[in-house]
C-alpha cells in the first residue's frame, strides 16, 4: 500500500477537492482508500457525498488521559496546580479543581504529586468509517469537543485502515496547517501532494509545510489552485519549486464549479466531466513520480 498524504499550510485552497477528485480517478484502476486526517473539522466525506448515517460504524476511542485527584492525601495542592503550564487547575478551599477544557493531558502534575494525583483515560474521538457511491471506503475521526489529542487520533484513524483495508493506495487528506494532526499526517507517507494558491498568504504557509514534508524527507509535488488569479505570483511560486526540485504537477484555473461542487456534495470530476482527463493525467504523473 503507497500513501499518498494531501496537505495545504493554508486552508482553503482547494486541498479536500483535489484528494476527492483524484480518489475517484485512481478507483477506476486500483484498489483505494481514502482517510480524513483533519480531525477537527472532517469534511472529505460530505465531499464524496456522505453523510452521518451513511457511515457503517462509529466508535469511542481514547488517545488521552486527564487527573483525577485523591483529595484524602494531604499534600501541597498549590505546587501541583502551579506546576500546571496550561493552568488547568485552580485551588478552592485549598482543595483543587480541574478545568478540564484547559487540561492537556501532560502528566506533569502527576510528576510533582505522583501520590495525590492518578491518570484515567477519556474518551475525545469517535473514530468511523463508511463506503462511498464511487466503490471505495473513507475513514474518519472526529476530535470531541473541548478535548485534545489530535495527532494520535490521526494515527489511530490511518492505524485502523490499513488494518481493514488491503489496497493500492491511501489518499490521505491532511488538515491545514503544520501542527500535530498534519505531521502525523505526513508520518509515515510515500509522497505528498502540496496544493497552494498563488497569494503571499498561502506561498508562506506552503514553504512552513514543505519544511517540514522536508524534514520527514519525504518526496513531494506542487498543484497551484486558481493560478489565472495572479500569473505572476504561480510563477514565482514555480520558481520556488524548481528551486528546491519540487514539480508542480498541475495547475489549475479560477472555476465556480469548484465551489459548485462542494455545494451539491459532489466531487469534481464528477460535476464537471471536462476535469476527468485532467486528474487522470494528474494520477499518471503521480504513478510515474511513486514508482
Amino acid at each position: 500500500m503507497k500513501k499518498i498524504t494531501i496537505l495545504s499550510g493554508k486552508g482553503g485552497v482547494g486541498k479536500s477537492s483535489v484528494a476527492a477528485s483524484l480518489a475517484v480517478v485512481m478507483s477506476k484502476k486500483h484498489k483505494i482508500v481514502c482517510v480524513d486526517c483533519d480531525v477537527d473539522a472532517s469534511n472529505l466525506a460530505l465531499v464524496l457525498g456522505l453523510r452521518e448515517n451513511d457511515y457503517a460504524k462509529w466508535e469511542k476511542i481514547s488517545t488521552n488521559k486527564k487527573p483525577v485527584f485523591k483529595l484524602d492525601k494531604d499534600v501541597n495542592w498549590k505546587k501541583c496546580a502551579n506546576a500546571c503550564y496550561f493552568n488547568a487547575i485552580k485551588i478552592e478551599n485549598n482543595k483543587p479543581i480541574l478545568r478540564e477544557f484547559a487540561c492537556e493531558g501532560c502528566g506533569v502534575c502527576k510528576l510533582v504529586c505522583p501520590d495525590a494525583i492518578e491518570y484515567k483515560k477519556v474518551y475525545n474521538a469517535k473514530i468511523g468509517y463508511g463506503k462511498t457511491k464511487y466503490g471505495f471506503n473513507i475513514f474518519s475521526a472526529q476530535l470531541e469537543m473541548g478535548e485534545s489529542g489530535s495527532g494520535k487520533i490521526v494515527a489511530a484513524v490511518k492505524e485502523l485502515a490499513m488494518k481493514k483495508e488491503d489496497t493500492d493506495f491511501m489518499i490521505i487528506d491532511a488538515a491545514a496547517g503544520i501542527g500535530c494532526p498534519v505531521i502525523a499526517s505526513v508520518t509515515g507517507s510515500d509522497y505528498v501532494i502540496a496544493v497552494t494558491e498563488p497569494t503571499p498568504s498561502a506561498f508562506a504557509d506552503l514553504k512552513r509545510a514543505l519544511q517540514m514534508v522536508d524534514h520527514f524527507k519525504i518526496k513531494c509535488s506542487l498543484i497551484i489552485n486558481k493560478f489565472d488569479l495572479n500569473v505572476n505570483y504561480s510563477k514565482k511560486i514555480e520558481d520556488f519549486g524548481n528551486e528546491k526540485n519540487i514539480k508542480v504537477i498541475a495547475k489549475m484555473p479560477y472555476d465556480k464549479s469548484f465551489l459548485n461542487a462542494l455545494v451539491k456534495l459532489t466531487p469534481l470530476v464528477i460535476y464537471k466531466k471536462n476535469y476527468w482527463p485532467v486528474f487522470q493525467e494528474l494520477a499518471d504523473t503521480l504513478k510515474k513520480e511513486i514508482f
